[in-house]
């Protein structure tokens, strides 16, 4: 109270301000708001980016090569045989052993993309430059982020606007 006995109360911050901006998404090293999109120590402004686009990162080197020497190491060996003359006094065992070994590198692709699938990428335009802003080879977290990033660009392009769910309480009858 103020000496002339009325009450004063401290002045309201404008509306809106000194509020904490809405979080959409939280992990750890991971965090989407209205304002921003933060990944690891880089962080971006929500309102600066367009073009978003997701896409499928690079299969595993490991892989690629061991495909790659197999095919390589079954041709050769198959050429070797086709000049040689060795083709012709193969037995039908020996075919069929031959055709199964031509599936190798087929196989080998196959166990790659399982063991070590390519990573799901979010690509964005940011100050005229595309730049990759995520990349998780776990598809449930890759989801979950990019659709809170796609809402908090949905939210700056209504100007700020709130889910009015979150902000609002729920209607109860007087008694």
């Amino acid at each position: 109270m103020n000496p002339e006995g009325a009450r004063t109360h401290p002045p309201r911050p404008p509306r809106g301000a000194g509020r904490e901006p809405t979080l959409l998404y939280a992990r750890p090293g991971i965090i989407v708001t209205v304002d921003r999109f933060t990944v690891g120590r880089t962080s971006w402004r929500v309102a600066e980016m367009t073009h978003l686009h997701s896409t499928r990162g690079p299969h595993d080197r490991v892989a690629t090569r061991a495909v790659l020497v197999s095919t390589a190491v079954i041709g050769g060996v198959g050429l070797l045989l086709g000049f040689t003359g060795g083709l012709q006094r193969l037995t039908a065992g020996a075919y069929l052993l031959l055709g199964a070994v031509f599936l190798v590198p087929v196989l080998l692709a196959m166990a790659g993309d399982r063991w070590r699938p390519p990573a799901y990428e979010l690509w964005g335009r940011v100050a005229g430059a595309d730049e990759l802003l995520f990349s998780s080879d776990d598809e449930r977290q890759f989801g979950q982020v990019s659709r809170a990033l796609r809402r908090a660009r949905e939210m700056n392009s209504y100007g700020a606007w709130e889910d009015p769910l979150t902000v609002t309480q729920p209607w109860r009858p007087r008694r």
